[in-house]
């Protein structure tokens, strides 16, 4: 958590650069009026952090303007805008293509400085991301512009930067340097924010390299500077830095003292990200003198940050409670936070990656189309290369008809081959998307939890008991996993292959119950009665390993979404006209929402835990419609959301004896 706070503290200082240069031109010349996109760039800035959604009408509304009135310089700031607000929310990529975007219109127009504050921006993502030396790449190129037009303002803030950029690499004597540089120029200038930011580093500089009173003169100097109400940000991070020095030396009371003050004062201006940057050091000052409070501030730091859309703070606070409930020996709450925090990265970041992944596939797969068109296409001109010349040397009419006609012969093989080719490769690109579909959704979730149970299990103060839970957890998820696997191979084997069909006729009934005993330990876990009423003397004509893993994955889902005490009924009915049976599966569990129903037997389908957590797939429906339609017959599903489910399939069968009219009539099936 430490560790944490220091970056923390280390990146907050660059969010107010960006209008820095704006204000100190206001000081140093003649106020002129604004024209209407620097109003909008004025507004984006006062709610880029604490209402990002209407800082996003304003960045539509000033690209609009922009556009309408041909402004580049215009367009290229009101980008530079929306690139903070998605490096903000963590979304770098997006950012970054911004910021691209604005760097190439301030080229354009031959606006140096604006060039040198987007790159300053392009930076300050790679610092964020933990890519110092691209950062420091970034930070060198931006002081060279600034010092192509002698702009002392540009050239301290790349100064302050670089020093940041060292910080992070921890290579204070190389930071001090460049923050001593950024220092001289200061002194020649007015009062700015960056002034601040400058004290700050220096301070965090000192107290890093044992320096505490040389820290302290830095911090306190900021801190009696920043009392006006236009700095009271800056004010917060000085204190909550010094709030360290005295949490360093050992004085945590006077710290917590000052991280206070702090906080009431990040409340007062509404500054959501000193406020969170306060709780964080709280929690920090707490984390050994009381565990309960530390996640006290932690919770409030998730609340806050969720308010605000920061997914990567809320994943940041998750991993800091995590922490200390295994510090406290809750293992339970421990684990929940770290799913917490695997699902919420998963969700916001790691999809960005996948859908990098996909993007590289398909332009992978596209590229072998095109390869294969281009081959066909010089087949193509090949031939009718070939038939000119049979018909430049042809003496008759007659082989010059033949001639054209088997021409036209091989160009229509050929488009068809084409055709077929395309048709191959389209279904090979559907394919690999369901496999794809199927890994990243599947595949990805129990190997994270089988990771977070041996992270926690290897921990030797770990109890017997709680470790044997984890145990027999890690077990079940990596059996769920195992099944996902072979339900994928066994699918993809039938994509390729095709369903293999072995139909006969077989006794209904003694599958039932041998895949009733194989269920009987879930079921019985479950206090879960189970009624098999499937007729003796009913007899199906299809393939018996389709029917007995049809049953297995119906019975299993109803007993995987029935809670403790409920109830799953097994019903066969026979219709003696058409010589069909209905085999039906009802559950008094969970039930299945209406928008589900249409997609439940297909990929589309998403798998979800079952009453008791238990972890399943989405595969088993999709292969129980393709063994049901396989063997002629269909499969369908009626649920009412917290009454149960009846799912039912049909299929070809008859008795083993005649029984009476009313027995042998299909009976009503309203359920269904």
């Amino acid at each position: 958590m430490a560790k944490c706070g220091f970056i923390f503290l280390l990146i907050i200082s660059l969010f107010a650069a960006p209008v820095v240069r704006a204000q100190n031109t206001a000081i140093a010349k003649p106020a002129k009026p604004l024209s209407q996109i620097e109003k909008y760039n004025k507004l984006i800035s006062l709610y880029r952090y604490e209402n990002p959604d209407s800082a996003l009408i304003y960045v539509s509304k000033g690209l609009e303007l922009a556009k309408a009135t041909s402004d580049t310089a215009g367009k290229a700031m009101i980008l530079n805008q929306l690139g903070m607000i998605n490096d903000n929310r963590g979304q770098f990529t997006e950012s970054q293509n911004n910021y691209h975007e604005a760097y190439s219109l301030y080229k354009s127009v031959g606006q140096t400085k604006g060039m040198a504050t987007v790159t300053i921006r392009l930076g300050v993502v790679e610092l964020r991301k933990g890519n110092y030396d691209k950062a420091i790449a970034f930070f060198l190129q931006a002081l060279q512009l600034s010092e192509s037009i002698k702009d002392p303002m540009g050239i301290m803030e790349a100064n302050i930067t670089l020093g940041e950029g060292y910080m992070g690499q921890h290579k204070y004597d190389t930071a001090l340097r460049y923050l001593k540089t950024a220092e001289k120029i200061n002194n020649t200038l007015p009062l700015s924010n960056l002034t601040f930011n400058l004290f700050n580093d220096i301070g965090v500089t000192y107290r890093e390299t044992g320096l505490l009173e040389e820290a302290k003169d830095y911090l306190e100097k900021g801190i009696s500077l920043s009392n006006p109400q236009q700095y009271q940000g800056h004010n917060i991070t000085l204190t909550n830095a010094l709030a360290t020095i005295y949490a360093k030396e050992g004085n945590t009371e006077y710290s917590i003292v000052l991280q206070k003050q702090a906080l009431r004062k990040s409340i007062q201006i509404h500054n959501y990200i000193r406020q969170l940057q306060t709780l964080n050091g709280l929690a920090g000052s707490y984390e050994n003198i009381s565990v309960d409070s530390s996640l006290s501030y932690l919770y409030k730091a998730k609340t806050l940050a969720e308010g605000r859309q920061g997914y990567k703070q809320v994943i940041d606070a998750l991993q800091g409670i995590s922490e200390l409930y295994t510090k406290k020996g809750d293992y339970k709450a421990a684990l929940d936070a770290k799913n917490e925090e695997y699902n919420l990265a998963d969700k916001y970041f790691y999809k960005e990656m996948s859908k990098q992944v996909n993007s590289l596939q398909n332009d992978y797969e596209l590229s072998k189309s095109r390869a294969k068109v281009q081959e066909l296409r010089y087949i193509n001109i090949h031939q009718a290369l070939e038939r000119k010349i049979i018909m430049a040397v042809a003496i008759g009419a007659i082989l010059i008809l033949l001639v054209i006609g088997y021409s036209n012969y091989r160009t229509r093989s050929l488009n068809k081959k084409l055709r077929n080719a395309n048709a191959n490769l389209d279904e090979s690109n559907q394919l690999k998307d369901k496999l794809f579909s199927i890994l990243g959704h599947d595949l990805r979730s129990p190997f994270v939890s089988v990771i977070n149970l041996l992270e926690l299990i290897d921990d030797e103060d770990l109890p017997a008991d709680t470790r044997k839970e984890m145990v027999t957890e890690l077990s079940t998820t990596s059996k769920a996993a195992l099944e996902t696997l072979t339900g994928l191979l066994k699918w993809g084997e039938m994509q390729i292959k095709g369903v293999r069909l072995n139909r006969h006729e077989f006794v209904l009934k003694p599958i039932t119950e041998r895949v009733l005993l194989l269920l009987a330990g879930a079921a019985n876990f479950k206090r879960i009665g189970i009624k098999n009423n499937i007729s003796d003397d009913l007899i199906l004509l299809a393939d018996k390993d389709h029917v007995e893993f049809v049953l297995r994955n119906l019975i299993s889902n109803a007993i995987k979404f029935t809670s403790v005490g409920g109830q799953v009924t097994i019903n066969s009915f026979f219709d003696p006209q058409s010589n069909i049976a209905t085999i039906t599966v009802e559950d008094t569990g969970v039930g299945i929402a209406p928008d589900r129903l249409n997609s439940i037997f297909s990929l589309n389908n998403i798998s979800s835990n079952g009453t008791y957590n238990e972890k399943g797939t989405s595969l088993g429906l999709l292969m129980s419609k393709e063994f049901i339609d396989a063997n002629e017959g269909s499969i369908g599903v009626k649920s009412t959301p917290g009454v149960g489910s009846v799912f039912s399939f049909t299929l070809k069968a008859t008795i083993t004896q005649e029984t009476p009219v009313d027995n042998k009539e299909k009976k009503p099936v309203s359920k269904l």
